[in-house]
């Protein structure tokens, strides 16, 4: 089938091109981009003027909780919700029961996702066996299965002789080690950044040095072994000086940041609402600028959901009870629009590389861009449309939103897969 998607504003950061134009797509591929094509009475015609068209959304960081918690989320509604969201490809996490550490696990949810047609499915296997943190996975052989990168992510790797012995084993794989920066000491039994609003609240507070001492100790070991380190989720001021720091001096590092870390501050718990509850927690709003201007002069590289299903009754307790985590994969396209590019904080292009081209290059994805013979893997944003978040109308099974019922600006109106439109928004939910 040929689709011509046409008058668009093209923005594919990979090859700097920001235009008004059209896209040929020829079987899956992208034929030609950007001049304006003649339409035959063969192809499909998609008129797509007054939209953005970027390169499929990534979301490097997500959990499926699939096997074993599938009352949660299941690969399926996962990927249902990434397309509605924008994305179409996503990187599950490892912490599935069991443990996303061996061959048949990575297979199966590689090819489980493979299998629906909908997003991409690029699994992270474990760093150690069952994320224990005492014997290192067999990484050579989960590569083979279908993995992209390394993390224990929720159970960092405490052990940093383990954590060198990781490095050094995944150099010569070339891929990344992702870390989930957190000394458990530090942080033990604490649920919200520790500060002002946790002593007001009466909650154990989760110091930012938690997640400082961890970074630094990883950006050293990276140093030292000359391996490759990405790190999840950061959070503090602190945590994005040291990678700017670190990135100065040469050390083979990247990060990401979430929705909720540029847009909430600890503020948020102050009605015990327990979707704020996350890990690393909320923080104040100096830390939120401070990743906010990461973002903005290419610190920070990513943007990645860090989206974490929960069942209704799970997060229906006591604050101090709830699990961590919230959803953001049909919420970060409309809070990155809202909060950082109408704001002026970051550009089109800049937000486009934070959530497509940059995660593609960090693990060694063929997505990211719009170049001719490259998979059509397409976003078309509707740049003006306003809606207010409903959780009820969501794809994925969970509705832990701290987000429910604010108005958001620019929402995915098509998500292209291979050539195929696999999701359109409705047009009554405009």
């Amino acid at each position: 089938m040929t689709l011509l998607l046409k008058g668009g504003r093209i923005i594919d950061p990979a090859n700097n091109l920001d235009k008004i134009g059209d896209i040929l797509i020829d079987q899956g591929k992208i034929a030609a981009v950007g001049d304006t094509v003649e339409p035959t009475e063969n192809m499909q015609i998609l008129d797509v003027k007054g939209m953005i068209v970027t390169p499929g959304l990534i979301d490097m960081h997500v959990h499926l909780r699939e096997p074993g918690q599938e009352y949660k989320e299941t690969i399926e509604s996962g990927v249902k919700a990434a397309i509605a969201g924008g994305f179409t490809a996503v990187c599950p996490m490892p912490n599935t029961l069991p443990v996303m550490g061996t061959h048949s696990i990575v297979s199966y949810v590689k090819n489980k996702g493979h299998a629906l047609g909908l997003a991409k499915v690029f699994p992270i296997a474990a760093i150690t066996k069952e994320s224990q943190g005492k014997e290192l996975a067999e990484m050579a052989d989960l590569l083979d299965a279908g993995a992209v990168a390394f993390s224990d992510d929720g159970m960092p790797v405490m052990n940093p002789a383990i954590m060198r012995r990781a490095f050094e084993y995944a150099k010569p794989l070339a891929v990344p080690l992702i870390s989930h920066s957190e000394d458990k000491h530090l942080a033990e039994d604490g649920v919200m950044h520790e500060g002002l609003m946790s002593t007001k609240l009466g909650l154990k507070g989760i110091p930012a040095a938690a997640e400082e001492v961890a970074v630094a100790r990883d950006l050293l070991l990276a140093e030292t072994t000359g391996g490759r380190l990405h790190l999840a989720h950061i959070s503090t001021a602190r945590s994005v000086e040291m990678v700017r720091e670190a990135k100065k001096r040469g050390i083979n590092v990247t990060a990401e940041a979430t929705p909720h870390h540029f847009t909430l501050t600890d503020a948020a718990v102050v009605d015990y609402n327990t979707n704020t509850k996350v890990n690393p927690p909320l923080r104040i709003a100096k830390d939120r600028e401070a990743v906010i201007e990461g973002l903005r002069d290419g610190t920070i590289d990513a943007i990645a959901t860090d989206h974490a299903p929960h069942a209704i009754e799970d997060k229906d307790v006591e604050y101090d009870s709830a699990p961590f985590g919230l959803i953001g994969l049909e919420t970060a396209l409309p809070l990155v629009v809202s909060k950082l590019i109408d704001s002026g904080k970051l550009s089109w292009a800049q937000a486009i590389a934070a959530l497509s081209t940059n995660p593609a290059r960090i693990l060694n994805l063929a997505g990211g861009t719009l170049s001719v013979s490259s998979a059509a893997d397409i976003t078309v944003i509707n740049p003006e449309l306003v809606q207010m978040v409903d959780s009820s109308k969501f794809a994925s099974k969970a509705k832990n939103t701290p987000f429910e019922g604010w108005t958001l600006k620019g929402w995915a109106e098509y998500t292209m897969v291979d050539g195929i439109v696999v999701y359109r928004r409705q047009k009554e939910e405009e």
